[in-house]
C-alpha cells in the first residue's frame, strides 16, 4: 500500500489525514449550494444575504493566514482540532438564528464565526505536507489535497444535501445540525493519523514554539520578497468567483433561468467535481511543463472564459446541459491553479510556513473579496457587471503570475519533473 501511495505522490505516512480532510470539509460545505438562496427564501434581500457571507469571508482570512504560523509553533494537532472546535462553537450559535425565523443582525456575526474552522484544520495540513515532502514530489501531494479539500466541500456537500433533501426529507435545518457528525469523524481520523505516526516513532511537523516575529513574518515576507505578495493575490483571485456565487448565482439559476434546486446542486457539483480531477492533472502538468505555464493558461486564461459561458450561456438558452458543460470548463479552470502550492514555498525555502501562510491568507480573502464584491456592487452594478469583474481579474492574475520566476537555484530540475513514480501536482 505504501508503494501504491507513493507511486500516486500521496505521502503514506499522511494518507489518514487526507481522508480526514474529504470529510470534514464534507460537513462544513453541505450548506454552499443553497443556504442563500434560503436565506433569501425567508426574507433576506440578495444583498443582505451576500454581506452575511462576506463576514463569514472575512474570518476565513484570519483563520487562514493564521493556520500557517499556528501549525509551525504548536504544531498540527493543536491548531487542526482548534478548528474543529470553532466549527462546533460557531454551528451551535449559528443554527438557532435561522430556525426561528431569519434574524439578521445574529446572522452577521454568528455565521462569521464558523469561518475559523476550516482554515485552520485543512491549511494547517497542507502545511505539514509542505514540511515532509520531498520538491521532486511536492506538486503531486499538494495536488491530492487540493482534490480532497474540494472534493469534500463543493462535490460531497452538495451531493449530500441533494440525497438529505430528495430522499431522506431533511428541512435545512436538520442537515445544519447533521455537519458536526461529519466534522467529529474528519477531525478523530485526521489526529489518528498523527497519533499513529507517534507511536510508530515518527513525529510529523512537532511545534516550534509561538514566536511573534513568525506571526508577523506571515505578513512582511509579502513585502519583502514581491513574488510572494503576487502569489497571494493570485490565489485570492484563484476561487473568487466560486465563492462570490455562493453569494447571488443560487437564486439567479433557480428564479432567472428556471434550473429546479436538484438541477443546480447537480451543476454546483459537477463544477466540482470536474475540478477535482483537473486539480491532479494540473499537479502532473505543472511538475512538468512548469507551474507558471500551467497557472497563467490553464488557470487564469481557462478562468476568464469560462465565467462568463458559466453565466451567459444559461441565461440566453436556460439549457440545463450547457450550464454542465460551462461548469465543467471552470472547474478545470479552477484546478489550474493548483500549482500555486507548490510554486510558492519553493520561492521561500527557508520561509515556508510564512510563504504558505501567504498563500492560505489569499486562499481566505478569496472568499471574502467574492462575496464582498457581490455585497457591495450587485445593487449597482447587477449580476452581470459582478461576472465582468471576475473576468478582468482572471485576466490580472495572468500578468501577476508570470512574474513569479523561481531563481535558478531552486527550481526543480528537469531530473525532479521526470520523477516516473509521481504523477505530479503542483
Amino acid at each position: 500500500m505504501n508503494h501504491f501511495l507513493t507511486r500516486i505522490g500521496m505521502p503514506p505516512s499522511l494518507a489518514l489525514g487526507y481522508l480526514g480532510v474529504v470529510i470534514f470539509m464534507m460537513g462544513d460545505g453541505l450548506e454552499a449550494a443553497w443556504l442563500q438562496s434560503y436565506l433569501v427564501g425567508h426574507g433576506l434581500t440578495e444583498t443582505e444575504a451576500a454581506t452575511v457571507f462576506a463576514g463569514y469571508g472575512v474570518t476565513v482570512a484570519i483563520g487562514s493566514w493564521f493556520s500557517g504560523v499556528l501549525t509551525e509553533a504548536f504544531g498540527p494537532t493543536k491548531t487542526m482540532l482548534s478548528g474543529a472546535l470553532l466549527f462546533v462553537f460557531g454551528t451551535v450559535l449559528f443554527i438557532p438564528a435561522i430556525s426561528s425565523g431569519i434574524d439578521y443582525t445574529t446572522l452577521l456575526w454568528t455565521y462569521p464565526m464558523r469561518g475559523f474552522a476550516y482554515p485552520m484544520f485543512s491549511y494547517s495540513f497542507l502545511l505539514v505536507i509542505a514540511q515532509v515532502t520531498p520538491k521532486a514530489r511536492l506538486g503531486s501531494a499538494v495536488g491530492w489535497f487540493w482534490f480532497c479539500f474540494t472534493f469534500g466541500f463543493f462535490v460531497l456537500g452538495a451531493q449530500y444535501s441533494d440525497l438529505g433533501f430528495s430522499l431522506l426529507q431533511l428541512t435545512p435545518i436538520d442537515m445544519l445540525w447533521t455537519g458536526l457528525i461529519f466534522i467529529a469523524i474528519g477531525t478523530a481520523i485526521a489526529l489518528f493519523s498523527f497519533f499513529y505516526n507517534r507511536r510508530r516513532g515518527i513525529e510529523i511537523a512537532p511545534g516550534k514554539g509561538f514566536k511573534a516575529k513568525s506571526l508577523l513574518k506571515g505578513i512582511t515576507i509579502a513585502v519583502e520578497n514581491y513574488k510572494i505578495g503576487f502569489g497571494g493575490l493570485a490565489r485570492t483571485i484563484n476561487t473568487v468567483a466560486s465563492y462570490g456565487f455562493i453569494a447571488f448565482m443560487p437564486s439567479i439559476m433557480q428564479n432567472e433561468v428556471g434550473y429546479t434546486q436538484s438541477e443546480w446542486l447537480q451543476i454546483w457539483a459537477m463544477l466540482f467535481f470536474s475540478n477535482i480531477i483537473a486539480n491532479l492533472i494540473a499537479g502532473a502538468v505543472g511538475d512538468r511543463i512548469g507551474w507558471r505555464q500551467t497557472i497563467m493558461w490553464g488557470g487564469g486564461f481557462l478562468c476568464m472564459l469560462s465565467v462568463l459561458g458559466f453565466y451567459y450561456l444559461p441565461v440566453w438558452t436556460g439549457s440545463y446541459w450547457l450550464g454542465m458543460l460551462m461548469a465543467i470548463c471552470l472547474g478545470f479552470g479552477l484546478g489550474g491553479f493548483v500549482p500555486l502550492s507548490a510554486l510558492m514555498p519553493s520561492l521561500a525555502p527557508e520561509n515556508k510556513g510564512a510563504a504558505l501562510s501567504v498563500l492560505n491568507l489569499g486562499a481566505g480573502l478569496s472568499t471574502f473579496v467574492g462575496t464582498a464584491l457581490v455585497s457591495v456592487l450587485l445593487g449597482s452594478l447587477g449580476p452581470e457587471g459582478i461576472i465582468w469583474i471576475f473576468a478582468v481579474l482572471y485576466g490580472l492574475s495572468i500578468a501577476l503570475v508570470r512574474t513569479m520566476t523561481l531563481d535558478d537555484e531552486t527550481a526543480p530540475s528537469p531530473a525532479e519533473h521526470a520523477v516516473p513514480t509521481s504523477p505530479s501536482r503542483g
